[in-house]
């Protein structure tokens, strides 16, 4: 039988929309503990430019307890079998953001040199970048736990208020979290590309790079 005139032959698509991760998914343990972090931002940032000692070292507490929370959400995640892959995406975003608004307020102030800050922020887009093409989400290697760890450490450091031997310090930890950072992402590139692609449904970490 001939198709009616002036109708044209429509086929069901097979291609179907990614279902929007749930409410309950985004919003479970990790991911709450995750998007929490973000809620230190303003708090931290306030008090980096209040001129009294006390506030500087409210400042640094505040930022090491927010910092720290992301070994607990990754630890939760596995613990209760609640890693999602919207849990993979927020936790290492939410970690840049924590770690580049501190910096670039540091620039503001003058503590940090912009054009380092501008190597990190460099290295994170284009790891980024990189990620978006990726079949799969590789997990933190050893050098992007020492990157993290090194920025934490410098970013504390930097915001305290130390004598000048400990600025010594704190500026040189900076510079060292530089160099672990530019590091661990060209390691990141190489070891991905020499990894072979291999389907897996069963993530292992949290941690992107």
């Amino acid at each position: 039988m001939s198709q009616p005139l002036g109708l044209p032959d429509f086929e069901p698509s097979k291609d179907k929309a990614q279902p929007l991760p749930s409410v309950t998914t985004l919003l479970n343990v990790p991911n709450s503990i995750t998007l929490s972090r973000l809620l230190g931002v303003p708090i931290i940032l306030y008090l980096l430019h209040a001129p009294s000692t006390p506030h500087r070292w409210w400042s640094v507490g505040i930022f090491i307890v927010v910092a720290g929370t992301d070994w607990l959400d990754g630890y939760l995640a596995r613990r209760l079998n609640q890693i999602t892959d919207i849990g993979k995406f927020l936790d290492p975003l939410v970690d840049k953001l924590l770690v580049l608004i501190v910096l670039l307020a540091l620039i503001e102030m003058g503590v940090v040199p912009a054009w380092g800050v501008g190597l990190i922020l460099a290295r994170e887009l284009a790891i980024a970048g990189w990620r978006v093409n990726q079949p799969t989400i590789s997990g933190a290697n050893l050098w992007g736990k020492l990157k993290t760890v090194s920025q934490i450490g410098a970013i504390a450091l930097l915001i305290a208020p130390l004598p000048p031997g400990g600025q010594i310090l704190a500026i040189s930890t900076f510079w060292l979290a530089v160099a672990l950072t530019l590091i661990s992402g060209i390691i990141y590139v190489v070891g991905d590309r020499a990894t072979p692609t291999r389907p897996t449904t069963v993530p292992t970490s949290r941690e992107g790079e």
